[in-house]
């Protein structure tokens, strides 16, 4: 299963039916930058952070949250640059795909908070420098984008950007994910 058999408007709309407080992009942004910055990461740590408690999924539902997670993981860690983020189609209107893309930088910054980084203003070299850039993208607004040639290919320079970027981040904090972290002291 590759990121680019997976439809934005499929996924958005099983969030939608189970009550997710996070939009499709801001929730695959999140998955996104949890996998970079914690090992393991499970799929039920995903949807405790996108869905509301006890939410009830149906088996198709939990079939396609589970497809978006595994296409993420695995395109992560193929070598060939296969990682997508998972943002609406060309067809649908650039002021609506803008706003999805500040949204999906929003959710890998916090999904990359969520992990064992205390200070993601701290970060240095690339990853740091990415940080920046995403949060700058994560302000933006697709409000007054007009669907003309240099605002389209603008779009596409972000987003391959952010494609070749979360890459960037999930092999630099490789590092990190293999720390091991001390156990909590047990008592015997």
């Amino acid at each position: 299963m590759m990121m680019s058999e997976i439809r934005f408007k499929d996924f958005e709309d099983v969030l939608g039916t189970a009550g997710s407080l996070a939009d499709a992009a801001e929730a695959h942004g999140s998955l996104c930058g949890a996998l970079c910055s914690m090992s393991p990461y499970k799929m039920q740590d995903w949807i405790n952070e996108i869905l509301p408690d006890g939410a009830a999924l149906s088996d198709e539902s939990a079939a396609m949250i589970e497809r978006v997670f595994t296409a993420t993981t695995t395109s992560f860690g193929e070598q060939g640059m296969e990682f997508e983020p998972l943002l609406p189609d060309d067809e649908q209107p650039l002021n609506g795909r803008a706003n999805a893309l500040a949204l999906w930088c929003t959710g890998f910054l916090y999904g990359l908070g969520t992990g064992h980084i205390s200070d993601l203003e701290a970060l240095n070299g690339d990853v740091g420098e990415i940080v920046r850039d995403f949060t700058e993208i994560s302000r933006a607004t697709g409000d007054d984008a007009d669907a003309d040639e240099s605002n389209e290919q603008a779009y596409a320079e972000l987003v391959e950007f952010i494609r070749v970027a979360a890459q960037v981040v999930f092999e630099e904090l490789l590092p990190l994910r293999r720390q091991v972290y001390p156990a909590q002291q047990r008592l015997h």
